[in-house]
């Protein structure tokens, strides 16, 4: 794919009103008009094989200047240490920013036969999850922010995770992580 192709890959995408519904916390008497964690998203192709720090705070200052809450930087090839420190600011700000490689998109790997369903819990049935078996979220069992899987699901640290297996005797069973 040529430069100039790539150029024009941007893709701004808002949140649907499931989501908004889903990412909205019940209204509460210290909080009766909660705000959504849906948010809108800004993906980028970079048409750069070499990518540096002025690319990654180009692409940070995008998403902070346009109000975006969360970013994903798709480079051809790999992204030094020290130039994705230029995110770290936009978590102080609560922007999630992500790079992938797009060899690392390829492929969709949550429809392998191997890979079990994730589905995103939300604070709602998180907050179920944990009164009804009495629990603190630390106690969960834990999956890295840093999985493949859930990078690709864009999953944030300190939510829970439901993976749906099969099984020989029980037909289907749920089981739960907590991103850390």
């Amino acid at each position: 794919m040529d430069a100039l192709r790539r150029r024009l890959m941007k893709l701004q995408a808002n949140p649907t009103e499931e989501m908004i519904k889903r990412d909205t916390p019940r209204p509460t008497k210290s909080n009766p008009n909660p705000q959504t964690t849906a948010g809108t998203i800004w993906v980028e192709f970079s048409p750069e094989t070499t990518i540096g720090i002025k690319h990654l705070r180009a692409f940070a200052q995008h998403l902070d200047q346009n109000h975006f809450t969360t970013g994903v930087f798709i480079t051809i090839g790999p992204v030094t240490t020290a130039a994705l420190r230029a995110f770290e600011p936009l978590s102080e700000r609560g922007i999630t920013a992500e790079h992938f490689q797009e060899q690392d998109l390829l492929v969709n790997i949550t429809r392998h036969e191997l890979v079990p369903k994730h589905v995103l819990l939300s604070a709602e049935e998180k907050k179920v999850l944990l009164d009804r078996y009495r629990l603190k979220e630390t106690q969960l069992p834990r999956i890295q922010f840093s999985d493949p899987v859930a990078r690709y699901l864009g999953l944030k640290r300190g939510s829970v995770v439901k993976i749906i297996r099969k099984s020989e005797t029980a037909g289907r069973y749920a089981s739960y992580r907590w991103v850390f």
